[in-house]
């Protein structure tokens, strides 16, 4: 997007709509996901059948628009147990089959005309209400949830990023756990996942003293991401092949291999800077060729597949956030189920029980929704009822 260009933001109400429809096709692909993710089940089959409904779905709205680009926003990732994200296999990569008692975290993200809309959700495979999850696993999901719920309440006009760094590490600490440290929420514009605005978590005292302080602002949007362990929080690249890249538009550089050329230029055409996966290249021997150059000189950015200590786990939830001129709206939700999940800790400060305690939700603007949503149906030539998200 050139500067002359006008900043596109959610005091539009288009550019709400088109968040909107991203948010609910990503609502749904999680859906879907957390529902074929049963024992048995192999990785790599969910990163697709999470990838492939993104692209389905995504190319059913403004189909008028021939010029817009849409899809996936981040690759399906389904990390288990220790592993903390970015888990994508290819078909050549080893997969892995889930099984009862492991700790699935699902991570996608889905744009509509560059407006992303993310989300993460953590479940444990084979948990019912008669056969609930207990001990470490419950802790941390349970911990890693009412961050995200804290989040909610905290991420709104006014507040400082600070605010929610401390209740994350509060707690995290009243459940026995760690979160993930130096792990960033980042703010979202049109076409950028990693804005400039962000959250950290568990800093150590280097990037805490680094880390920009930031106040939350009316019509910014967040990813906000939550990642909690049973250990240390301490993520370290398991020697795991690395799946996930992004382009960075401010490195420029003069590639030397045809392959890494034409795999460049397929980057640049099919995926702009929003992160991919080597998985949606046809030839996927040429692409995990191509992307060495490209990811050496920089030009590409890695996701790398962390890993916590084996035998520890980790649990992430992720919402994507408008902040809006009449409250906070959470657009990206995953189907939560509390009852499956008995812990022996809760939150023991006295302020973040009462913060958790309080209503998430807009006071509704009738007439305000109203325009919006006329105002939507004449850009998008379909009804809006179905666009508003459960909240």
């Amino acid at each position: 997007m050139s500067d002359e260009e006008q900043e596109q933001t959610i005091a539009e109400d288009l550019v709400v709509t088109k968040y909107k429809m991203g948010g609910d096709i990503a609502n749904q692909a999680l859906r879907v996901i957390v529902e074929a993710a049963t024992a048995g089940v192999s990785v790599l089959s969910l990163c697709e059948k999470g990838d492939t409904y993104i692209m389905a779905e995504t190319g059913k709205v403004f189909k008028k628009e021939k010029e817009m680009k849409k899809g996936i926003a981040f690759p399906t990732s389904v990390s288990v147990n220790n592993c903390v994200c970015h888990f994508s296999p290819l078909k050549s990569d080893p997969d892995y089959t889930l099984k009862d008692g492991d700790l699935v975290k699902i991570d996608l993200g889905v744009h509509v005309d560059g407006f992303i809309a993310n989300v993460a959700h953590s479940f444990v495979v084979g948990a019912t209400k008669e056969n609930p999850i207990t001990g470490r696993k419950a802790d941390v999901i349970k911990a890693a949830h009412l961050c995200a719920e804290a989040a909610l309440r905290l991420v709104k006009p006014g507040n400082q990023n600070t605010q929610v760094t401390e209740a994350w590490n509060k707690i995290a600490q009243s459940f026995k756990c760690s979160a993930i440290e130096g792990m960033l929420s980042h703010q979202l514009k049109q076409h950028v996942i990693d804005g400039e605005k962000t959250i950290i978590q568990n800093p150590t005292d280097q990037q805490r003293k680094d880390h920009e302080k930031a106040e939350f602002e009316v019509h910014e949007v967040y990813a906000v991401d939550v990642l909690i362990s049973t250990g240390e929080g301490k993520a370290r690249d398991g020697g795991q092949r690395t799946t996930i890249y992004k382009r960075d538009p401010s490195k420029q550089y003069g590639l030397k291999m045809k392959t890494s050329r034409m795999f460049f230029s397929e980057v640049e055409r099919r995926f702009d800077a929003m992160p991919f996966t080597l998985r949606a290249f046809e030839d996927e021997a040429k692409a995990r060729l191509g992307v060495v150059e490209c990811a050496k000189h920089e030009l590409l950015q890695p996701f790398s597949v962390l890993n916590e200590k084996e035998g520890e786990f980790v649990a992430q939830f992720k919402f994507t956030v408008l902040l809006m001129a009449n409250g906070p709206h959470r657009i990206t939700n995953g189907p939560f189920e509390p009852e499956l999940y008995k812990s022996e800790h809760e939150v023991q400060d006295a302020e973040l029980r009462t913060l958790l305690q309080s209503s998430a939700s807009r006071k509704t603007q009738k007439k305000k929704k109203k325009k919006a949503s006329k105002t939507a149906e004449n850009a998008t030539g379909q009804p809006t009822e179905d666009m508003e998200v459960a909240e």
